[in-house]
């Protein structure tokens, strides 16, 4: 990604700093640091507190068992490019008409409202180690953080340490992005490209390919028929395909549509197996910064919030990647912790979105006014009493082919493409979103009133995509 030129960033931001509304309201010694731990593609249960027993994660419990977990956090957009955005910007990523990981940019004018840049004009020292993937002309530099590695593993858990370690004389705001579990995405694409004597994609990524064979490794000394009868996780309940199922979703080809056809059921155990594995190697990281952070008693002082950009769809309806707005591909951790003023508690009731919240709640505990006009809140009063006035009824999912509604209850979608294209599933009674309740003539009322919610949303946010779905 290119870099604004040093001259034309000082003149920028000098002229815009005066416009940005970010102000701090205490004294730098009674704010908080601010530790920012996200991972890439984890789904809301990929953790061992959620009572997952496939999958061990002690460091990710540890953050649970002093802080409040929210069981409804959805991604703003369940892929890498437009969730990192909106969090990083308060916005969703139809502000800026993002949907996939294609090419795409974001204004210069956007810039100084960027976390970093909120941050560091309110006293902050601000760090950032790890993915990115973010559209041009973002940068860490130019979005307000000093960047310490790129590295996205075992250095940035040590970069990470290091930085906590130093001796600070300011508040902090530490953003430590890892890329697992998001290796697996390898195991389809390879298996499509050599079932089908292809060119291997993503050749440079030798390292993913590593860590993705050290995944798919079996205990020693097992047979294969006590592995898959006692170590392999079994298929999920949901591996079949909703009732009617929405045209779009059987339109998938390449390495999707490949495995969604081909793969036994060995090939997608083997693959939620190796997604746990990917799970723990990443939570071993966390661990290394977690423990630092423990050393030099900096937790006293910190609040650390948990998440990841959205999950995998790890076997559930045929599929594994992310991009739908299933529960395994939008749904996924969102922990808030401070050492010695949070409890352990499970908030099963609110909906949070776990990009556009987080600039809101990170700006709240520091005492920083955010952005105008940010689509999000904060959940600091959720954490710290379990309340909120007035909060939201529904949350929204924008995805590459579809958007989504959220209720306390159900979750609506439209599709692109042809009939059928709405899909609305009752969370309660279904939470695999097996059956397709669009076409139910009980559901008449329900499926009106959530017509009428997402096309709200849609207008109050200038979506031009779901505007065009309803076209």
């Amino acid at each position: 990604m290119n870099t604004i030129r040093n001259q034309g960033r000082r003149q920028f931001f000098s002229a815009a700093g005066a416009a940005l509304t970010a102000t701090a309201h205490a004294a730098a010694g009674d704010r908080p640091n601010i530790l920012y731990i996200m991972t890439d593609q984890q789904h809301w249960n990929m953790m061992s507190c959620m009572g997952n027993p496939w999958v061990k994660t002690p460091a990710m419990d540890s953050i649970a068992a002093n802080g409040v977990r929210f069981d409804l956090a959805y991604s703003s957009n369940p892929v890498c490019m437009p969730a990192r955005t909106s969090m990083m910007s308060g916005r969703y990523p139809s502000h800026f008409e993002m949907r996939t990981n294609g090419p795409a940019e974001v204004p210069e004018s956007a810039l100084p409202a960027m976390l970093g840049n909120v941050f560091r004009k309110a006293g902050y020292r601000t760090a950032f180690g790890g993915k990115t993937h973010w559209p041009q002309p973002m940068t860490p530099e130019s979005i307000g953080f000093d960047y310490i590695t790129r590295d996205e593993r075992d250095e940035l858990a040590n970069r990470a340490a290091a930085f906590l370690r130093e001796k600070h004389t300011q508040p902090f705001l530490l953003v430590a992005s890892f890329i697992n579990p998001h290796d697996i995405c390898y195991m389809a694409i390879d298996a499509y490209t050599n079932a089908n004597k292809l060119p291997g994609m993503h050749p440079k990524s030798v390292v993913e390919r590593q860590c993705m064979a050290e995944a798919l490794v079996t205990p020693t000394g097992v047979s294969k028929e006590d592995f898959f009868a006692r170590l392999c996780p079994p298929m999920p309940s949901n591996h079949g395909p909703t009732s009617n199922e929405p045209t779009a979703l059987g339109k998938f080809g390449g390495f999707r549509g490949y495995v969604r056809t081909h793969w036994k059921e060995a090939d997608w155990r083997m693959h939620r197996w190796a997604y746990c594995r990917l799970t723990e190697r990443v939570d071993a990281e966390i661990g290394q910064v977690l423990a630092a952070l423990r050393e030099t008693g900096l937790d006293r002082n910190t609040v650390i919030v948990f998440s990841s950009d959205h999950g995998d769809m790890d076997a559930a309806h045929g599929f594994e990647h992310k991009s739908l707005p299933y529960d395994e591909s939008a749904r996924v951790p969102f922990l808030v912790s401070w050492q010695g003023k949070t409890r352990a508690r499970l908030d099963k009731r609110h909906l949070i979105s776990s990009c556009v919240d987080l600039m809101p709640t990170l700006c709240d505990y520091a005492g920083i006014t955010p952005p105008a006009g940010l689509p999000g809140r904060s959940v600091r009063p959720l954490v710290e009493t379990g309340k909120a006035a007035n909060w939201r009824e529904e949350v929204a999912i924008e995805c590459g082919n579809s958007r989504s509604i959220r209720s306390r209850r159900y979750k609506y979608s439209l599709f692109e493409g042809r009939e059928p294209r709405e899909m609305l599933v009752d969370m309660d009674k279904d939470p695999g979103e097996m059956t397709n309740l669009a076409g139910d003539a009980k559901f008449a009322g329900v499926l009106a009133d959530h017509r009428r919610r997402f096309k709200a949303h849609v207008e109050q946010l200038g979506d031009r995509y779901g505007r065009g779905l309803l076209a």
